[in-house]
């Protein structure tokens, strides 16, 4: 039987999920200029990936007869995601990318040990499997983040 820490983890990872869809959306909507167009693209595509997560953790939410939440149960959590007032502010994103990659690894690599705990290895499978798509965003990130200077 599924622990309620699986179900409390794949309800915060769902919300993490749409929070970044609107986020990378309206990101890549926002920025401007000869630097942004990259990372606008790089967004755009990571769109489409962020909800078939969101997709895939409600239909295991639905397997485990689980409630998948709505928005009235929604509250945002990526401070550091929001669109930059300066269009140009290409590294605040990236930055705002990085903070919400490294929130949702610790998400799911919580969520794989408790979905071990719960001797349920079909979350646990998921968990994974989405773990490494957040770590190849990271590290995308932080490719493009070390085309800007240090400030100091």
């Amino acid at each position: 039987m599924t622990s309620d820490r699986v179900v409390e983890l794949l309800h915060k990872a769902y919300f993490d999920e749409l929070e970044t869809v609107m986020n990378y959306q309206s990101n890549a909507i926002t920025l401007d200029g000869v630097h942004a167009e990259e990372i606008k693209e790089s967004l755009q595509a990571d769109v489409q990936e962020e909800l078939g997560h969101a997709e895939e953790i409600g239909l295991r939410l639905k397997q485990l007869d689980a409630d998948i939440p709505g928005s009235a149960e929604f509250s945002a959590n990526q401070d550091s995601l929001q669109p930059p007032e300066d269009s140009t502010d290409v590294l605040s994103v990236i930055e705002g990318v990085l903070d919400a990659e490294e929130d949702a690894i610790e998400t799911y690599r919580s969520l794989v040990e408790a979905a071990q705990e719960s001797n349920d290895p079909v979350t646990e499978d998921l968990a994974v499997t989405i773990l490494a798509d957040e770590e190849a965003h990271r590290t995308e990130f932080r490719g493009f983040q070390k085309e800007y200077p240090v400030n100091e």
